[in-house]
Order: C-alpha cells, then structure tokens, then sequence
C-alpha cells in the first residue's frame, strides 16, 4: 500500500466524515472566524464570534465597527491588536471590492488584509467546496511526523498536493487537522496504538 492510501486509509477509520470544528452560517462569518483562529483553538472562538456577528452581521457592519470596540469582543482570542484591525480591513475590501460578497478565488482571497494562504485555502476548501489543502500548525507537523518532510507551509502543500489525489485534498485537510488536534499532538503526542509507527519519524527519534 503506497504511503498516500494507507495515511488516507487509517485516518478515515478514525474521524468518519471530518469537517471544520468552526461554527458559521456563512462564508462572511467563515473568513472572520479563520482570521480569529490564528494561534487561537477553534473552541475559544466559537465562544467568541457569537456576539461579533450578532452586532456586525454584514461586512457593511464590520467595516464601520470602532476598533476598540471590536477588541472589545475579540480580546479572549489573542493578538486582538492585529486581528481587528484585520477583520474591519477585510470587511471594507469586501464592501469596496467585492459588493460585500467573500470571492471564490484565491487571488482574490489574499488580497482581503489578514486573510493568507492558509486562511485562503480553508475559505476556499470549507466554504466553495473547492479542492485545496490549507497548511496549519497541525497539518505541518503531523505531515513532517509522517515522514513528507518540508521547511515551510509552502513547500509542505506542494508535498501534499503531489501525493494524494486532488478531490482528497480538501479531506485531508479535515483528517491531519483533527488527527494532529486531538492523537499527534506537539506534546505528548498518544504513540501507543498508533497505525503509523512504522512510517513515524517521531516516533522513532523519541
């Protein structure tokens, strides 16, 4: 079995249809919830958004939002500094830009202020239903574990992308997110019963 079926394999025994652990009603609330989630757990922001899109519903809302005020809200999720300067920014592109709708390309994407190319893919992934895999903390480490080893986000995506089969991608991303969260993780990791010792760098420097 080639390295590619057997990862794909073994983590769809254990998280039967993955998805994103974000809670949003539409792609405007997707981007903000991505951009809350850098160096922040998916849980604090679940707990956070709620009253964010409660009082700014639209872009048009964010985009005329006070920044002390969107701190205000915000603040639990960390660099709230950067992160609400972010999301008005990217609101007031939308509304400017994109007649208040979040774009379906990449391009146009990382044009938005704080929004990436892991913010991007995941807009793109979980939001289009388009093939792309975005590249975390949790999907570099788990793939560089597994032995696809590379630098940086960039380089660890082309990997990705060249192993596995383009309409897995977006599944993949699920899978090594929620695997790297909750089995392989950056301390103390659960080896024991592991399906992937035998191809685990990790594992085999401990």
């Amino acid at each position: 079995m080639e390295k590619s079926d057997k990862i794909l394999s073994e983590l769809r025994k254990i998280f039967n249809k993955p998805k994103c652990e974000l809670v949003f009603e539409n792609n405007f609330q997707l981007i903000c919830a991505v951009v809350l989630s850098a160096q922040c757990t998916d849980k604090r922001v679940n707990l956070t958004t709620p009253k964010l899109f409660e009082r700014y519903p639209t872009p048009k809302d964010l985009a005329n939002a006070k920044r002390e005020d969107v701190i205000e809200i915000i603040r639990p999720c960390g660099f709230f500094n950067n992160k609400s300067k972010s999301l008005i920014s990217l609101s007031k592109s939308l509304v400017e830009k994109f007649d208040g709708e979040v774009p379906n390309d990449y391009d146009s994407l990382v044009s938005l202020a704080g929004v990436g190319r892991k913010t991007a893919n995941v807009v793109l992934a979980v939001g289009f239903g388009q093939d792309a895999i975005a590249v975390d903390t949790h999907v570099f480490r788990v793939s560089n574990r597994l032995g696809i080893k590379s630098k940086n986000v960039l380089e660890c995506e082309e990997k990705l992308q060249k192993l596995f089969n383009k309409k897995d991608w977006s599944e993949l991303h699920y899978l090594l997110v929620l695997f790297g969260r909750y089995h392989c993780k950056a301390i103390k990791p659960k080896c024991e019963n592991c399906k992937f010792l035998d191809i685990c760098t990790f594992h085999k420097i401990k």
